[in-house]
């Protein structure tokens, strides 16, 4: 069931996304955040409102599928050599905050007059920002990939991993002791040791050599990749992981792949739309009576968590070297706490440590510290370009890192789409011109070929709208198409436009009714191979005439 009220689940279900599609609209008409404006929805429709859902086993359902989602696309956009990269500050960044947070958090409980039990549970509560939150809005921002993206990413696994431990810990107390602690948590470690091995050995010898076979049809890859991340998320979870690790580490084992950014591209809607249910259901556990019983309190908190987290990440990534900027970016996204808080305090009142009233506080305090660094984290570059002169005092004089570290090659200065005879011919072209290049194929066989090649090329469909997004667009002059499909042509001419890229655009056509056309819609280029070499043909039999 839904969890709901009433006699046809699918009547509810249906009134629920009305509700949403309202509501999203006029947070949208109001420039306000559909996050913030989904978990509205939920308080409306949940218990505290309207009283169409309740929390049940269906919306956990598509609100884990959502979830498992949004971290498996994460996971492929972090390759090895990313997480070696951002693997120090990370895990100093995470364990530096948690320890800050949690410390200052147990003294600033002890002096708003909780006893020490209470205390302890609340602070811990305030150590964990949410990752599906701010992976989300980094995701809508397009800025996942960039520096501070790939850290705050890197930290909130590294917190992930942490409150797992933690959960762990706690459900030991509770069913044997204290005694058991120590034993469960080298228990975990192993299995979490077995399975990232595991996985590395299916990635390996089984799901590289499927990918390669399935890519020939993009709609049995994308099936492929998530049937690959609900089943290690679901796997995660049967050796007492969360979903998000498992979720997140099948997507890093992807990531290696040509395919990586086709299958992402690909799951962005059923992604976003399922991940509807997840911000839904949290705004329907709300308890209005318990959590508005602990304002004042949680007013006191949520200005900690907002004000003391991101000023924690800026020292520690200070020291380490990085940029002010990039600390700040950082910084804003561990200003909320994250579902597991809730599920830590849920745990805590089940097992008798903590009351009805500690909920609450932790509910109002995620319910304020949510809403609000959703605004932060979305303005965080006007906030920035505010009180950046403010932050000298978390720089180094001479930083050593900031948001253009990127490992990788040179930037492309031209992109052909379509590595077939008359692409291929083309870029070799080009590159005896010295002309860096890079490659877009749909076809996995042409793709590993000019791989050993040594040409540079990423596995993509010209008819995906998201295409543009994951290339490296910068510095790009030309990006230009081989084929002469039509609608191809000017999804990737509008797609090229929608996500601001600068350069020039050359499409190839077969017809001059098509040339025309393309040359109507913004092609700065209509490249014509068939009449072109009609004339150059026509040329060289010229000279043998005469």
């Amino acid at each position: 069931m839904f969890g709901v009220v009433g006699e046809d689940v699918f009547h509810q279900v249906a009134a629920v996304l009305f509700i949403a599609a309202a509501i999203g609209a006029v947070a949208t008409l109001l420039r306000q955040p559909l996050i913030v404006a989904f978990i509205a929805v939920g308080i409306v429709v949940g218990p505290a409102g309207l009283g169409i859902v309740e929390a049940g086993p269906t919306l956990e359902l598509l609100a884990d599928l959502g979830i498992a989602l949004l971290l498996f696309v994460v996971g492929l956009k972090l390759d090895v050599a990313l997480i070696r990269t951002t693997g120090p500050v990370a895990l100093a960044t995470g364990l530096g905050q948690v320890g800050f947070t949690s410390g200052v958090g147990f003294l600033l409980a002890l002096a708003l007059g909780m006893d020490v039990v209470t205390a302890a549970y609340v602070a811990v509560a305030l150590t964990f920002s949410s990752t599906i939150i701010i992976v989300k809005l980094l995701s809508d921002k397009r800025e996942i990939d960039q520096l501070h993206g790939r850290i705050a990413v890197g930290f909130l696994i590294v917190q992930d991993i942490v409150v797992v431990i933690a959960l762990i810990a706690l459900t030991a107390i509770g069913a044997t002791g204290e005694g058991a602690i120590a034993a469960e948590i080298a228990w975990v470690l192993v299995k979490g040791v077995a399975m990232v091995a595991g996985i590395a050995l299916l990635t390996r010898y089984v799901m590289t050599f499927l990918l390669h076979r399935l890519a020939r049809s993009a709609e049995l890859l994308v099936l492929a990749a998530i049937a690959w991340a609900v089943t290690l998320a679901s796997g995660a979870e049967v050796l007492g992981f969360s979903e998000e690790v498992g979720a997140f580490l099948a997507g890093v084992s992807m990531a290696s792949t040509p395919f990586r950014d086709a299958i992402g591209a690909r799951l962005l809607g059923l992604r976003d739309f399922l991940l509807l249910f997840f911000f839904i259901s949290l705004g329907a556990q709300f308890d209005v009576a318990a959590a508005t019983g602990q304002l004042a309190p949680a007013t006191v908190l949520s200005l900690f968590v907002l004000v003391g987290n991101p000023i924690i990440v800026m020292v520690i990534m200070g020291a380490m070297g990085y940029t002010k900027r990039t600390g700040f970016l950082a910084g804003l996204t561990v200003a909320q706490i994250s579902e597991f808080s809730l599920i830590l305090a849920a745990l805590g009142l089940s097992l008798g440590h903590i009351d009805r009233d500690a909920l609450g506080l932790v509910t109002m305090v995620g319910l304020i510290t949510i809403g609000l660094s959703t605004y932060l984290i979305l303005y965080s570059h006007p906030l920035y370009a505010r009180i950046g002169h403010l932050l000298t005092v978390f720089e180094r004089a001479h930083p050593r890192h900031g948001e253009s570290d990127d490992p990788g090659t040179e930037r492309a200065e031209v992109i052909v789409v379509g590595l077939g005879r008359f692409g291929g011919s083309l870029v070799e072209g080009l590159r005896r011109l010295g002309v860096r290049v890079l490659g877009v194929e749909f076809d996995p066989t042409l793709l590993d070929a000019w791989a050993d090649r040594g040409v540079p090329v990423v596995y993509g469909d010209a008819e995906d709208p998201e295409l543009p997004g994951h290339l490296p667009l910068d510095g790009v002059r030309w990006v230009v198409t081989t084929f002469p499909a039509l609608d191809a042509n000017l999804a990737l001419l509008h797609g090229l436009e929608a996500y601001g890229y600068q350069g020039r655009v050359a499409l190839t056509a077969h017809t001059d009714s098509d040339a025309e056309l393309f040359a109507a819609a913004g092609a700065d280029r209509v490249l014509t191979p068939f009449r072109d070499a009609g004339q150059v043909a026509a040329g060289l039999l010229a000279e043998l005439a005469d």
